[in-house]
């Protein structure tokens, strides 16, 4: 019998439509071997469930998750956080032995399907840091997230990942969450859902998913390489570390996700040359999707014009 392993992203509002279809568009350009699965909350509207559907993405319908009310509070900054509790239903996906577990703010430039072999002790989970320099210097962040805190600050190419140890300063232990390599169980689900409801920890975490995946798999989570999880941001911040040709899946961390302004060939900002890559590659998924002509009006009623 063949392994059942699988992508899986969340996607709660059609607005992240584009996000998701460019994301499996992606998986299946580098020739990945496994699906995109979408976890889908009774959120979404019909006519975003049908185009999913009519892509032949397979679609597991889920609760919404969230801590007890009143328990936690997100900085207005950070109110597009609001539903990411309910990426931690992947844990609770024991119809497959492995998953990994992607942002839909992403594209995957190499395959990647080696994260599906990778050893891990039993009830671990693989993950990328976060970076903690803070280059904006948002208030609401935690106060050690600064540039000597962050784990990829010591890194130069072609070193990909940093090593934690009992010296190492508290960012080091934190993980991005955009891209978790899990094994689905119902022990670990239930483990997940009785630290989201009791920690004490609730009300301080900054952000959702990622700081409680963080403090729960404290010492039994494995450091992926940067370019796994390649943050928007390292591009600018880490450049000795930064190869454009190591990345394998490009997040775009940030308020400002790429389908919400298009991008000229002679814009010089920062993050100009990363957007570019995915319009370029919504533009091949339109190519694709030239003959269902009412899917594609949906993807671009959710595209800046």
């Amino acid at each position: 019998m063949s392994r059942r392993l699988a992508y899986v992203t969340l996607l709660t509002k059609a607005s992240y439509l584009p996000g998701v279809l460019v994301l499996d568009h992606t998986l299946r350009s580098v020739n990945s071997a496994f699906p995109l699965v979408v976890m889908a909350t009774h959120s979404l509207p019909e006519d975003t469930l049908g185009v999913l559907e009519r892509r032949g993405i397979p679609i597991f319908p889920i609760a919404s998750l969230h801590p007890p009310e009143g328990l936690h509070s997100l900085s207005s900054h950070d109110t597009r956080f609001t539903d990411t509790w309910t990426k931690l239903r992947a844990f609770e996906l024991v119809e497959f032995e492995r998953v990994i577990l992607l942002d839909a703010d992403m594209i995957v430039m190499r395959n990647m399907d080696e994260l599906f072999d990778i050893e891990m002790p039993p009830s671990w989970i693989a993950a990328a840091h976060v970076c903690a320099c803070n280059p904006r210097k948002l208030p609401h962040y935690p106060s050690d997230w600064v540039p000597e805190n962050c784990a990829y600050t010591p890194l130069v190419h072609p070193s990909s990942a940093a090593v934690i140890t009992e010296q190492s300063p508290r960012p080091y232990t934190q993980l991005n969450s955009g891209l978790v390599v899990l094994s689905p169980s119902l022990y670990l689900a239930d483990e997940v859902r009785r630290h989201l409801f009791t920690s004490p920890l609730v009300s301080t975490w900054s952000f959702p998913d990622q700081d409680l995946l963080s403090d729960l798999f404290r010492g039994r989570w494995k450091p992926l390489p940067w370019y796994y999880n390649a943050l928007k941001t390292l591009m600018v911040i880490h450049k000795p570390l930064w190869r454009d040709e190591e990345i394998r899946c490009l997040h775009y961390i940030l308020a400002d996700k790429p389908w919400h302004a298009r991008v000229s060939e002679d814009d010089t900002r920062e993050f100009a040359k990363s957007h570019r890559w995915w319009w370029d590659r919504l533009e091949q998924l339109g190519q694709e999707m030239k003959e269902e002509t009412e899917e594609w009006k949906l993807v671009l009623a959710n595209v800046a014009h």
